[in-house]
Parts: structure tokens; C-alpha cells; sequence
């Protein structure tokens, strides 16, 4: 892969502090999304430096929010904290405690525990306060019980609906695979309920509205799961969409987000094999709401290390060893020529073979294997078209996780593997 070295040397950027990230800045300039991606859900150095490039982007460039690849009950107790909102945890290391459901890692880190303290510290004295909160799917009961709060303090008339609703997931006790499946092979579910549900609320606060949208979209979702292949990938990511369009109205004109979510979420779809198999994703959905020109995608990448994760879904988290990435790889290219950190910022006209060939680029989910990195984990990406920025780590360390103890597993893997 010698054929890319100058190429390399001619876009890399030594990546050592804040103030190399001013050109990552200026390519910003007046997007109105920038999407900043990993290579896995537990590298230290991609929630380091996500958190910078957000630092910055909220201090200097006023962005609104940052929506993450996680919960939405479970997040606004985060967001809670860091506005100062009365009893909210003064610190917001309490509120990420509060994730347990497995991979809790994913969030409950010591990393981003510095972020949140700094955005609280940051929000204290701004005139806008920026938010935290979560675009995922999964927490159906949390979202139910979350209404069923809300609506007997706020609106008492339409709590029949959500107890309907409530009752009809009820006898399956909270086991998401359990419904799917009954779904499967009896033609009754609870859609229609959560329909109405959604229908009552929709417009109310922002709150118990999204927990209503994910309450619909996590009962899509599970019964998607079983029916298996692509269409449960593409209803969350649709929904991660859906979310993130609501959070930047319910801001306001001007509103600006920042998106923290694996490389499949956030690179475009249709530079990768996923758009053969008839996936969309996030960094996708959003070029095409809101343009090109509208959207900043930056992914993330490292050639060795050690990373969190787990041998199965649900098993106990491990500092697991990232093996020298595959020959030929795109890690291995970078490998070879860029610095240990670094930063390209892609060119918008004329571009070298290394944005235009399609090049393999790994991909570590939750559920890792070390042993068989070489023979999977890699997905083919033509560079220049699924990011507009790419953040180099060659050696990489693990996150630092909040919890140590075993966390019960409440809801199925995710297709493809925990990503």
C-alpha cells in the first residue's frame, strides 16, 4: 500500500491539542449538524476527542445540544443535570451511574463524566444552555412508565390511553423478545395502542412526546427483529433521524447539533456495502434532509490497542486486545504513513486515490472477538464519500467504565452486532 503514502502525508494533520482542531472548525463553518463517529463503544481516545471537537463547537459556535446513541429516559436525567435544572444530581456522574443497561459502558465512562461536568460548568454561565440527550430505540417500558409520571401530574384525562397501552406489553414482562416473537406467530400486537398513544400526545412537551415516539418506534423495532435481516437496522435509524429533526425544531431557527454515534450510524451508508444490502443510517438520512452542505460526518479510526467489550450480548465487559488492523485495511495504509494522531480534513474538489478507492475500515462493536478481527469487523468504504473528516489514533486504549459489576441484559442484540 505504498501507492497511498504521499497521499497521506499530503492530507494528515498532527492531531496533539485543541488548537490543531481549528481546521475541523472551519469546514464546519455554518453546518447545521456535525456527526462525530467511533470505531468502537469503548476507545478512550474517540470519547476524548469527540468531547473536544464538542467543546469547542459549543463554546465558539453555539451549538445547541449534543444527541448521543443512547436512551432517552436515561439521557435526560443527564441533560437534567447538566442545565442546573432544581433536583437534578449537582453532579452529573450520579445521573450516568444511573445507566444499567448493558453495555452501560457505552455511556457510564469516566469520559464522559468530564464532558458532562464541563458542559454544566459551561452551561452555568452561557446564555443558552446546551443539551444532552439520546436518539436510541430501546427503552420501551422506561418510556411507558415515564408517561404514565407525566400524564397523571400534568394531564389526567389521557391516562387511560397509556395504561392501555401499558397493559398490553405488560404480560410479557418486559422481555422484548418475548413480544416480538408473540407477534410473530399471533396476528394481535400492541401497535394500535401505541398508535393512539402517540396520536393523544404528540404535541405535548417535548418529553413525554419523545417518549411516545420511542414507545412506536421500539415496538416497530422489536417486531422487525424478528422477522430478521435489515428492516430493524433501518427503523432505529430512522428513528435516530425522526429524533434528531425534533430536538433541532423544538430548539429553535438556528438550532445546531451534535451527534455522538458508532461509524455505522454515522458515515453515509451508500459509501459502503450497507447500501447493497439495503441499509440506511444516520449520516445518510441527514445529507438528504438537510444537504450536503448542511451536514459535517467525521469518523474515527485506530490501528491497535486495547478496547471494552464483550465476548457475547450480555456478558461481563473485558479490556479486551485490538490486534494490528488487516493488511491492506485502511488502518494499516494509515498505519504506515500518517502520525500516531492526526487529523484529515477531506478536500471538497479534486481527490486522491485514498477518498476514491473502496478500502476496508474496521468496525468494533460491543460483542468483539480479537481472534477473528482479521476475518470480519471490516466494512468496505470508499473514504472521501462516507466521511468529510476522518480522526486518526494509531495506538488506542480502553474507555474507563463507571460500573464494574455484571448488569442484567434487558433487551436483544442488535443487528448487526452491537453497533
Amino acid at each position: 500500500m505504498a501507492r497511498y503514502g504521499d497521499e497521506v502525508t499530503a492530507l494528515a494533520a498532527p492531531l496533539t491539542g485543541m488548537d490543531d482542531l481549528g481546521v475541523l472548525l472551519d469546514r464546519v463553518g455554518d453546518a447545521r449538524v456535525v456527526m462525530l463517529g467511533e470505531a468502537s463503544h469503548g476507545t478512550h481516545e474517540f470519547y476524548a476527542w469527540r468531547a473536544a471537537i464538542t467543546r469547542r463547537l459549543i463554546a465558539e459556535r453555539g451549538f445547541s445540544f449534543v444527541a448521543v446513541e443512547g436512551d432517552w429516559p436515561d439521557c435526560e436525567r443527564v441533560d437534567r443535570s447538566v442545565r442546573g435544572e432544581p433536583g437534578a444530581p449537582a453532579d452529573p456522574r450520579e445521573a450516568l451511574l444511573a445507566f444499567e443497561r448493558w453495555p452501560t459502558w457505552m455511556w457510564a465512562n469516566e469520559e464522559v463524566v468530564d464532558f458532562c461536568r464541563w458542559l454544566r460548568a459551561h452551561n452555568a454561565t452561557a446564555e443558552a444552555r446546551a443539551g444532552f440527550h439520546g436518539l436510541d430505540v430501546y427503552s420501551l417500558w422506561e418510556s411507558l412508565r415515564e408517561i404514565l409520571v407525566h400524564l397523571r401530574e400534568h394531564d389526567s384525562d389521557q391516562v387511560s390511553a397509556a395504561l392501555k397501552a401499558y397493559r398490553c406489553f405488560e404480560p410479557y414482562g418486559e422481555d422484548p423478545q418475548e413480544y416480538a416473537w408473540a407477534t410473530r406467530f399471533v396476528p394481535e400486537s400492541c401497535e394500535d395502542h401505541v398508535v393512539e398513544l402517540l396520536t393523544r400526545l404528540r404535541g405535548h412537551d417535548l418529553t413525554p412526546w419523545q417518549n411516545a415516539e420511542v414507545v412506536a418506534g421500539a415496538e416497530r423495532y422489536y417486531r422487525a427483529m424478528v422477522r430478521g435481516g435489515p428492516d430493524s437496522w433501518n427503523v432505529r435509524d430512522r428513528h435516530m433521524d425522526e429524533t434528531l429533526d425534533r430536538l433541532l425544531q423544538h430548539n429553535g431557527d438556528g438550532a445546531r447539533a451534535v451527534v455522538w454515534a458508532h461509524n455505522t450510524h454515522v458515515g453515509d451508508a451508500r459509501a459502503t456495502d450497507m447500501a447493497r444490502h439495503g441499509m440506511v443510517n444516520l449520516g445518510q438520512l441527514a445529507r438528504e434532509r438537510y444537504g450536503t452542505g448542511g451536514v459535517v460526518l467525521v469518523g474515527f479510526g485506530t490501528h491497535r490497542g486495547t478496547v471494552i467489550a464483550g465476548e457475547s450480548w450480555g456478558a461481563p465487559m473485558e479490556v479486551m486486545p485490538v490486534p494490528p488492523a488487516r493488511r491492506g485495511s485502511l488502518e494499516d495504509i494509515l498505519h504506515g504513513a500518517a502520525p500516531d494522531r492526526a487529523l484529515f480534513v477531506f478536500p471538497q474538489g479534486d481527490r486522491p486515490d485514498l477518498l476514491t478507492d473502496v478500502l476496508d475500515h474496521r468496525a468494533i462493536g460491543v460483542v468483539y472477538r480479537p481472534e477473528r478481527d482479521g476475518r470480519s469487523n471490516y466494512v468496505p468504504t470508499v473514504l472521501g464519500d462516507r466521511y468529510d473528516a476522518f480522526c486518526w489514533f494509531d495506538p488506542s486504549q480502553a474507555v474507563r467504565p463507571l460500573h464494574v459489576r455484571h448488569v442484567d441484559v434487558a433487551e436483544p442484540e442488535t443487528y448487526p452486532t452491537g453497533v
